[in-house]
């Protein structure tokens, strides 16, 4: 009886009703289900029934974790035949209402590891545990400081890891019995969790320097001696220890950081596609980005390396950016700069009225940026007046709300075409629809790191590479920013998430063949590599 139950609430072996009569015999579950057996494409109609009957998106993503707890393979072949419909519910922004309710809603830990800054001795024992005899190629590892658009959420962010691996074997194929979530659980600021008497976590203020510190490095190296095959992803780490980590390990292990590299990424696919649309030259375009964390930086970064990459000097590259956070624009005297913001700084004698640059509409009034780019959290500054003054000095202006979730949004896509006269060639960072305006239908690209971190990851993982360096991840913005047809009236600056399993496998590809054309590889034919490591849901 034990192991019959063990099959049935195992999600990795687990098939409910679709056990044949001789599974049934051969497994000891003869009697232990009904009669009838389904086929896959059967439980697929029966469970997207009952999602569609369920009253609200939190619900719906409910049910589709029960699915998910169940039985892995049926969740992932029904999110494949509804990927543009259950990308929303699984990830952004529904996502968002999970982690906020998670310690009232907690049912299963969805195999996840939790580490506790305060059992700095148990991490090994932790991810052993979590692992449980998997061979674990892939790990998103989240401390959950900084969610989103929405901060610190403690324990509650591991769903943030969750939703990650869900997109990864959704849109790349992944296999998800190689996946592992990591909680790195260093406390919380947020008062509203320390008052709860149902958070989860460890109860108590944030833990910052030597202790956090020693904790991240004991995780690495366990991950390494246990799962020396796996990429570290890096999730939703604050502003003070994301950047750091990163440049501590991206040159040692295979690495990435979502939130500065992956961001960077699909901005830098997102205005490649807009330079298609336009054909104007990357090397002429004036960056302004609203909000110079670390999403912000690393969109900076990410397009500084392109422009020298297309010829232009360090110094002459560096002109091109201005970075606005809410001091205003920052300056080399601004106080309590970042490392990251520090390269990109201006001087004040640069400007006449440098002391009024304390805002965005000055700052846009004063440097006419032709790109524009808002990871500010801050919603709805991208205003009219902002948007028809950027507008008056440039024939396409480019510009991306990217802040998540919804409400977070600098601007709606609507408006920005309205208030362009439908020039404005627009991003955003949450799903929107097609636009109707002047007899034209605007496709709307979706900023979503989702379409290209699977790819880049299963990439990587695929050619068994080394480390992931910056030349790869700018073949994969450059992949993704070749894709969309540029004379199509209204044409997106992205490809839509509906090819998003379609052009995974592209970047995958162009990724591991990146990494065998520098010498990173363990494989020599990337179309190979791959081909042979993508996961099918079937039985």
């Amino acid at each position: 009886m034990a192991d019959t139950m063990n099959i049935l609430n195992n999600p990795f072996l687990n098939k409910g009703t679709a056990f044949t009569v001789k599974e049934r015999k051969e497994l000891g579950l003869t009697g232990a289900l009904p009669a009838k057996v389904q086929t896959l494409q059967e439980q697929a109609d029966q469970a997207y029934g009952q999602f569609k009957r369920k009253s609200s998106q939190l619900e719906q993503r409910q049910f589709l974790m029960t699915i998910f707890n169940t039985n892995r393979t049926l969740f992932y072949y029904l999110m494949g035949q509804h990927i543009v419909e259950f990308m929303p519910i699984v990830y952004d922004p529904v996502i968002a209402e999970s982690i906020e309710q998670y310690s009232e809603i907690f049912t299963r830990p969805q195999e996840a590891a939790f580490i506790s800054v305060d059992d700095q001795d148990s991490i090994e024992e932790s991810l052993r545990n979590a692992a449980d005899g998997r061979d674990i190629r892939l790990i998103v590892v989240t401390d959950a400081e900084g969610i989103l658009g929405m901060g610190d959420w403690g324990v509650n962010g591991v769903d943030i890891a969750v939703g990650k691996l869900m997109v990864y074997t959704a849109a790349a194929g992944i296999d998800p019995a190689q996946v592992l979530p990591v909680s790195l659980d260093a406390g919380t600021n947020n008062e509203k969790l320390l008052n709860d008497p149902l958070y989860l976590g460890n109860r108590h203020a944030r833990v910052y320097g030597e202790k956090y510190h020693a904790m991240v490095d004991k995780f690495v190296a366990a991950a390494e001696k246990l799962f020396p095959e796996s990429l570290l992803h890096f999730e939703d780490f604050g502003r003070s220890n994301a950047a750091v980590i990163l440049e501590k390990y991206q040159d040692k292990i295979l690495t990435f950081n979502d939130d500065i590299q992956g961001t960077g990424i699909i901005s830098l696919a997102g205005v490649l596609g807009a330079m298609n649309i336009s054909k104007e030259k990357i090397t002429d375009q004036i960056f302004l980005t609203f909000g110079a964390g670390t999403a912000g930086v690393g969109i900076a970064n990410m397009l500084f390396d392109e422009l020298v990459r297309e010829g232009l000097s360090e110094t002459e590259a560096k002109k091109h950016f201005y970075l606005v956070d809410k001091q205003g624009l920052l300056f080399e005297d601004t106080e309590d700069l970042t490392p990251g913001q520090k390269a990109f700084v201006r001087k004040r004698s640069e400007f006449e009225n440098a002391d009024e640059l304390t805002n965005l509409e000055a700052v846009v009034k004063a440097v006419h940026p032709t790109v524009m780019i808002g990871t500010s959290t801050q919603p709805g500054t991208f205003t009219e007046s902002i948007v028809k003054e950027m507008a008056a000095h440039t024939k396409r202006p480019v510009i991306f709300p990217l802040s998540n979730p919804t409400r977070l949004a600098e601007a709606k896509a609507e408006d920005l075409l309205k208030w362009t006269d439908g020039r404005a060639l627009v991003a955003t960072g949450i799903p929107a629809g097609d636009i109707e305006y002047n007899g034209v239908t605007y496709n709307i690209g979706q900023a979503n790191n989702a379409l290209v971190y699977p790819g880049v990851g299963f990439g990587a993982i695929a050619a068994k590479a080394k480390i992931l360096n910056e030349k790869m991840l700018a073949d994969a913005a450059h992949a993704l920013g070749g894709i969309v047809d540029p004379d199509q009236p209204g044409a997106a600056v992205l490809p839509p998430v509906s090819k998003l399993q379609e052009f995974s496998q592209t970047v995958a590809q162009v990724v591991a063949q990146s990494a065998i054309d520098q010498g990173l590889a363990g494989v020599t034919d990337a179309k190979k590599a791959v081909a042979d490591m993508k996961w099918e849901p079937k039985y």
